[in-house]
């Protein structure tokens, strides 16, 4: 056999990507949706306290950033533009707004998406979730 699971559909079921996601946005457990994710501000708890999942396989790395920072970018170059189509802002006055609030952004998405990417990963069956030995 090549070491490749096969799936009934009740337990493909059991795994839906998008209710998972979305509880790791919510900074839940991906399986039950209730336990706590995260045990500090990104760190994942190895455990859930609440069903058991083991949610130490998660390897997110450098995939929230970048999701994060892709949507602060749009967000902030938008906005930006709409502002300097519209008014006559100073250096000063965009530096003083633009900057903040892209510091703020970045920190409230940061967790959410993080919590969207190991739910994703924990429904697709990713870095040992589906129950195989990792390498």
């Amino acid at each position: 056999m090549s070491g490749v699971e096969i799936l009934t559909d009740a337990e493909q079921a059991k795994r839906a990507v998008r209710p998972a996601i979305w509880k790791g946005i919510k900074c839940k457990c991906p399986k039950c949706g209730e336990g706590k994710l995260f045990e500090k501000w990104l760190k994942v708890t190895p455990t859930c306290k609440h069903c058991g999942e083991e949610l130490h396989h998660e390897r997110a790395q450098d995939f929230p950033p970048y999701i994060t920072i892709t949507i602060v970018g749009h967000v902030i170059v938008t906005l930006l533009m709409i502002v300097e189509a519209r008014t006559q802002w100073s250096l000063t006055t965009h530096l003083l707004v633009w900057i903040p609030l892209a510091t703020v952004m970045t920190l409230g998405l940061m967790q959410p998406v993080k919590g969207g990417v190991v739910g994703m990963q924990w429904a697709v069956r990713m870095f040992g979730f589906g129950g195989e030995e990792e390498a």
